[in-house]
């Protein structure tokens, strides 16, 4: 019995310690699995930036042609989409007061000339008066001088008082042609007015183009132009079409790039066409509203098949770079700010590396610095990597496949 009892005591000792075995060797911590990331080569390519902006067709230059004078439509000679050449007459009005002002201009100018005439023959005849006066008075005083006493000095005196009035009234008529002279001119300028006045009775176009509106009708009362706004009505509108222009709104982050004379695509997607154009003019400043600089393209439409108000895409070629050192643009922390690092893997460690970057496209960025061809940089997100840590590299999906953009 005593020996049955020592038996089962072993066997319970024994299960209780291979349970405590069992139970130490199951608590040992377990390995950290290597984490993987995905990785790309950094290598050459040619890496072109471009803006592909919205824009819509303007004319070159449009205007409502304004009357300079009031009066009533006589005739109106164009209308909607009638193609009309610089100083074509687009109407005439009738204004009977200009007309009238006219003549009475031209009458004044012959009653001047008139003057000028008459002012001329009074000079002859105070020239004439003068001639005599001078040399009567010449003659007395040089036989007084010569045989004195035999003169009267009253007649003397009176020899001197003709000449000297007749030498004023030589002035005087002088003075009168300088006046009659200066009121032609004045007349002159008066009818010059009054036909320049006559002249913006017929409305011509200021530019070759197309008429967009017309307003007005015969017998159409029309204010001028220099009245009131709100009171004055265009006689018809007119736009130059044969050249559009396109205004872009660059954004801030691409002012820098543009430039007189840069190519772009223009794509008007209506008509399946693709057009080639260049940067004309810009505005060389940012609006604090939108952030965007106005920047114009000039499109020549000889043909007129471009009409405005169609859209267009432009793509605008900021810069190119060929075969330059560049990796994906998720490679790169920090990018924007003075410290850009690249997560660079080599034979399974994480080095964490300064680079410095140079041109940007939606996908790469340029390595001027800090990486070497064939180098393997971590892409993608990198929280939690950190410097010499062991990692397993695997080449990236876009990386394996090359019809990934």
């Amino acid at each position: 019995m005593k020996h049955l009892k020592t038996s089962a005591l072993l066997s319970t000792m024994a299960i209780a310690t291979t349970a405590l075995l069992t139970s130490c060797k199951s608590s040992a911590p377990p390995l950290a699995p290597v984490p993987t990331v995905p990785v790309a080569a950094a290598a050459p390519a040619t890496l072109e930036n471009d803006l592909t902006l919205s824009a819509e067709f303007r004319p070159y230059q449009e205007v409502d042609v304004m009357a300079k004078v009031a009066g009533y439509v006589k005739a109106i000679n164009v209308d909607i989409g009638d193609h009309v050449r610089q100083n074509a007459v687009l109407a005439t009005l009738e204004v009977p007061e200009i007309q009238d002002d006219v003549a009475k201009a031209k009458a004044g100018v012959s009653a001047a000339e008139a003057n000028i005439v008459t002012a001329q023959a009074g000079v002859q005849r105070a020239q004439a008066a003068s001639n005599i006066a001078s040399l009567s008075f010449k003659r007395i005083q040089d036989v007084a001088t010569r045989d004195r006493g035999l003169v009267p000095k009253q007649d003397i005196d009176v020899a001197q008082s003709r000449d000297m009035e007749a030498t004023a009234q030589l002035a005087s008529t002088n003075s009168e042609l300088k006046a009659a002279q200066d009121h032609k001119a004045e007349a002159e300028s008066e009818y010059s007015r009054a036909q320049a006045m006559m002249q913006y009775a017929t409305i011509r176009a200021p530019f070759t183009g197309i008429v967009t509106k017309r307003y007005a009708n015969t017998g159409s009362m029309i204010q001028a132009g220099t009245a009131s706004q709100t009171q004055a009505m265009p006689v018809v509108s007119l736009a130059q079409n044969d050249l559009l222009r396109l205004i872009l709104p660059v954004p801030v982050t691409d002012v820098a790039g543009i430039r007189d004379g840069q190519p772009v695509d223009v794509n008007v997607v209506s008509l399946g066409r693709t057009l080639q154009g260049k940067v004309t003019r810009y505005s060389d400043s940012v609006q604090m509203a939108t952030r965007t600089m106005d920047t114009e393209v000039d499109v020549p439409n000889p043909d007129g098949s471009l009409v405005p108000g169609m859209y267009a895409e432009v793509h605008l070629h900021l810069a190119a770079r060929p075969n330059v050192l560049s990796v994906p643009l998720d490679a790169v922390d920090g990018l924007g700010t003075s410290v850009q690092q690249a997560y660079v893997v080599r034979d399974g460690i994480i080095h964490l590396t300064p680079v410095k970057v140079g041109l940007q496209t939606s996908t790469r960025i340029e390595i001027l610095a800090g990486l070497q061809a064939g180098d393997k940089v971590v892409v993608g997100r990198h929280t939690g990597l950190s410097d010499g840590e062991k990692v397993d590299a695997e080449q990236a999906g876009y990386e394996a496949n090359p019809s990934h953009p």
